[in-house]
């Protein structure tokens, strides 16, 4: 699975990125992970998002749990689906669903390390693994 998250921001805070990145390291062995920041929606690679499942992460988004979200990892894998892109951001009209982290309002730069997170999680959950917190 290729997972690409894409967040529209001027920027995000460095410790946010640092945070990103330890997930991105620990997803490694299960998927090809990477993170993209758009300053605004108009300079996303709309081209190359055509191929991709795209899943908008809003507080307006469905809610689902740790356990549901793993299973619509595996559900995608089991359809082909292997390129899954994160748009993280308002604004954003290209998507083929729409989920939330939190119907709280929060930085960009939380809200994609919280999905690292639960990225994570999932491939744990999928693999019967311990997740130790």
């Amino acid at each position: 699975m290729n997972y690409k998250f894409f967040i529209i921001a001027k920027k995000i805070e460095p410790f946010y990125q640092e945070a990103i990145e330890e997930y991105f390291k620990r997803l490694q062995r299960f998927c090809s992970v990477s993170l993209s920041i758009c300053k605004n929606s108009k300079k996303l690679p709309v081209k190359d998002l055509e191929k991709s499942y795209k899943i908008l992460i809003t507080p307006q988004g469905k809610t689902i749990s740790s356990e549901k979200f793993a299973l619509k990892i595996k559900d995608l894998e089991m359809k082909s689906i292997t390129d899954i892109t994160f748009l993280i951001g308002e604004e954003i009209e290209i998507f083929d669903e729409i989920l939330t982290i939190s119907q709280m309002k929060m930085s960009k730069g939380l809200t994609a390390t919280l999905l690292a997170e639960q990225l994570y999680r999932a491939y744990k959950i999928l693999r019967n693994e311990p997740y130790h917190k």
